[in-house]
């Protein structure tokens, strides 16, 4: 979205719908949207080229419009990536009731400054003129510090040197997808093998409140136990159990960013029967009890 001259983005902040833009510069934007109401937002919108758009759907969903016979819908937990290279391309974008979305531009240039160690792949020489679109879930690590930008509070001498920081740490999250060392793990020389390790990810996630064994989770994605936690651990950086217990503690400071749960609530949400266990396992990730850290976020 074009939040640096969209005159749209500040006409639409009400009581109960919300556009800022919490940071501008010549060269990145950070802005968010919020429809708190029982009716679609509606913001004329651009894609200007050579611009990285960033479009993260945080709640609810929104469409967007490019034409009487072309549109996208994205859902909560998603989000888009648009970029391209040769033109710019206007469309409407409509924000559906009871939705969140954080929005992020960064030129071209300024992208290629941050990764010129190890380019990106849309930045390497050869795909420099190509279009780029990705469309992923959002990491729950990733949704957090996105929710971050809907509650803190800051005073006003510190809001931009926060900004600033928050696109940087947004940036390092979203490309900080490990790869597979294809050298160093023979249970991944082939990209079918990472497309069922990644199945078995995808069902452990839908199952987390009753999860699978490491048996029955390696079966159901066609692999022996041994390919799976191997595998898993190459990929996604640690053990089946322990990339779980992360998302649900991810997941879990979400809830109490939201401020709309008690800490016994949020302990059963994410798939705990004790609350104390709950209580010592997020202290021994994030260094607090979840009911200080509620604490801080009320004061």
């Amino acid at each position: 979205m074009n939040t640096q001259n969209d005159p749209q983005v500040e006409s639409q902040n009400t009581s109960n719908s919300e556009g800022r833009v919490l940071f501008n510069s010549p060269d990145q934007t950070l802005s968010v949207l919020e429809n708190t109401t029982d009716s679609s937002l509606t913001l004329p919108s651009l894609i200007r080229k050579s611009i990285i758009h960033f479009y993260f759907c945080l709640e609810g969903n929104a469409i967007f419009e490019f034409g009487p016979h072309y549109q996208r819908e994205i859902h909560g937990r998603r989000n888009y990536f648009f970029f391209n290279p040769d033109q710019e391309l206007p469309f409407r974008l409509k924000l559906a009731p009871h939705s969140k979305m954080v929005l992020m531009d960064i030129t071209l240039e300024r992208l290629h400054e941050l990764f010129t160690h190890e380019p990106l792949p849309f930045l390497k020489p050869e795909n420099i003129r190509q279009k780029y679109y990705d469309e992923r879930d959002i990491p729950a690590n990733l949704l957090v510090e996105l929710n971050q930008l809907f509650n803190i509070q800051l005073s006003p001498n510190a809001n931009r040197l926060f900004y600033q920081g928050k696109i940087l740490e947004l940036l390092a999250l979203y490309f900080s997808e490990r790869k597979p060392d294809m050298e160093n793990c023979p249970f991944l020389n082939n990209e079918d093998m990472v497309r069922k390790i990644k199945n078995a990810k995808e069902h452990l996630l839908a199952h987390e409140e009753r999860p699978p064994t490491i048996r029955e989770l390696a079966k159901l994605a066609g692999l022996n136990e041994h390919q799976l936690k191997a595998g898993f651990k190459e990929i996604y950086g640690n053990t089946v159990y322990g990339y779980l217990l992360d998302h649900k503690l991810d997941h879990a400071r979400v809830l109490l960013d939201s401020q709309k749960f008690q800490v016994a609530q949020v302990a059963y949400q994410v798939g705990y029967t004790n609350p104390s266990h709950f209580i010592a396992a997020f202290k021994k990730k994030f260094g607090i009890t979840p009911k200080k850290y509620l604490m801080a976020k009320v004061a």
